[in-house]
C-alpha cells in the first residue's frame, strides 16, 4: 500500500512538472517528462509494484534467489574446471592450431635498405636541385 502511494505521488509530481514545461512552450520536453511520469502509475495499475513489494519482503523468495545464485555459481565453477582439465590434457604447440607460428621475423615489414647518404624516396639520387624546383613551383603558383 505504501509503495503504491509513493508511485502515485511521483507520477503526480512528474505530470505537474510536465505541465509547467508545456506552459513554457517546450512541448517535446514536456511530452518526454509526462511519459516518464506515467511509468510508475502504470506499474501500480498493473500490479507489478505489489508483486515486487511482496517478493522483496518475502523470506522464501530470498531463499529461492539464493538457491538460483548457488546453482549458477556451481555451473560456472564446473565449466571452469572442465576447461582447465581439457587444457592440461591437450597442450597446444604454436603450429598445432592450423596457423603458422608468428615470430619476430614474421611480424616485421620488409623495408628496403636505405641508399647511400641515408635518404629515401624519389629524390634520393637526383640531388638538391629537384627539391628546390618543387618549392619554387609552389611559390610561383601562389604568386610569391
Amino acid at each position: 500500500m505504501l509503495a503504491e502511494t509513493i508511485c502515485s505521488a511521483v507520477s503526480a509530481a512528474g505530470l505537474g512538472i510536465a505541465a509547467i514545461t508545456a506552459f513554457r512552450r517546450r512541448f517535446l520536453t514536456a511530452a518526454r517528462i509526462a511519459a516518464y511520469a506515467l511509468i510508475p502509475l502504470g506499474l501500480v495499475l498493473t500490479g507489478a509494484v505489489a508483486w515486487a513489494a511482496d517478493t522483496a519482503f518475502d523470506p522464501m523468495a530470498w531463499v529461492g534467489f539464493g538457491l538460483l545464485g548457488a546453482a549458477w555459481l556451481l555451473f560456472l565453477l564446473s565449466r571452469a574446471v572442465e576447461r582447465r582439465r581439457l587444457r592440461r590434457a591437450t597442450p597446444e604447440t604454436p603450429g598445432e592450431s592450423g596457423r603458422p607460428a608468428a615470430g619476430p621475423a614474421a611480424s616485421r615489414r620488409a623495408v628496403p635498405p636505405a641508399p647511400e647518404g641515408g635518404r629515401r624516396g624519389p629524390a634520393a639520387g637526383s640531388g638538391d636541385q629537384d627539391d628546390f624546383s618543387d618549392i619554387e613551383a609552389i611559390l610561383k603558383k601562389h604568386g610569391i
